[in-house]
């Protein structure tokens, strides 16, 4: 069987998720500033959905279609957001996905962990680019991907619908440096 690591940096400790944070996983969340700005978190967060997720996490894993990291205060535990990434195993890519409890914002844990998590997929998982996009009126988010060595690829306009309007998403990218500086010296 396998089973999901642990990461660990500087603050935070990049945890598996296990059905008992399903409350505080609705909790943060389920914060309207929280899910507003994301694709995938839906507002209001129902009472089964942060279980439904928990739930399938072992078996993405497994399968590795995805990793998802419960994002903790290394002294305390205390759960912050989450981060993980969603594979494209044949075009060798994974989605990179986070979000940070609206009480945490600003304080360097998103992009803490969004950088564990790079050096995690490039290095297990042998990926050879990661990508993120992010709403264009969220400008924060954009500021975490750069933290992580993203670059700007391009713009797409009105590219996601949400709450009711069409939102333009930013797109950034990484290649795996390792792969890259290794493939450079075969030539």
């Amino acid at each position: 069987m396998i089973y999901q690591p642990t990461l660990r940096t500087n603050r935070l400790i990049l945890r598996p998720f296990s059905i008992e944070d399903a409350k505080r996983v609705r909790d943060l969340a389920g914060n309207i500033e929280v899910a507003r700005y994301t694709e995938a978190i839906p507002h209001p967060y129902g009472d089964e959905v942060a279980e439904s997720w928990i739930e399938a996490h072992d078996n993405e894993f497994r399968e590795g279609k995805s990793v998802n990291f419960a994002i903790t205060l290394k002294e305390s535990g205390e759960i912050l957001g989450a981060v993980g990434l969603i594979m494209e195993k044949k075009d060798q890519k994974a989605n990179l996905g986070y979000w940070i409890g609206r009480p945490y914002w600003g304080c360097g844990y998103c992009s803490e962990a969004a950088k564990a998590l790079v050096e995690y997929g490039f290095h297990q998982w042998s990926i050879h680019r990661i990508y993120a996009r992010h709403m264009e009126c969220n400008p924060a988010s954009g500021h975490v991907m750069r933290n992580v060595g993203m670059h700007f690829e391009g713009e797409l306009k009105d590219d996601m619908y949400r709450d009711g309007k069409f939102h333009t998403m930013l797109m950034y990218g990484i290649i795996n440096s390792k792969e890259v500086s290794e493939g450079d010296a075969a030539y």
